[in-house]
């Protein structure tokens, strides 16, 4: 059975109000009007060894869409390196003051230690 215009239509704006969201129309617009250029120009041009559009490596439609996975994998990544910055943060919260407690105390011994010897420390 063939889809009448006006279904696939119907179809097509409700997609297309589903991806917008709450994004204003007039700025939606501009996305997919780019989109929509970009997949036209690879399809177009893709292969052609001369053609009047050069694509770049990794910019056709078919990349974009490759690439489409990838923010979940960076989401993941940054929440993992998040997680470590707050073990080291914690690791090293305390230890640092102790740290600087020894170093004064050691180096109030060593001025005493200098000063009955008679050097005098500045």
């Amino acid at each position: 059975m063939a889809i009448k215009k006006s279904e696939l239509y119907s179809s097509l704006w409700k997609s297309c109000d589903e991806l917008r969201g709450g994004m204003d129309a007039s700025q939606y617009k501009d996305y997919v009007l780019v989109l929509l250029f970009i997949k036209y120009v690879s399809d177009k041009y893709a292969g052609m060894p001369y053609a009047p559009v050069t694509i770049p490596e990794g910019a056709s439609f078919q990349d974009m869409v490759a690439l489409k996975g990838i923010h979940g994998e960076m989401d993941r990544i940054s929440q993992q390196l998040t997680q470590r910055v707050k073990q080291l943060a914690e690791r090293y919260e305390t230890p640092v003051p102790q740290i600087n407690l020894r170093v004064d105390a050691l180096e109030a011994k060593v001025n005493g230690h200098l000063q009955r010897m008679g050097f005098a420390w500045s």
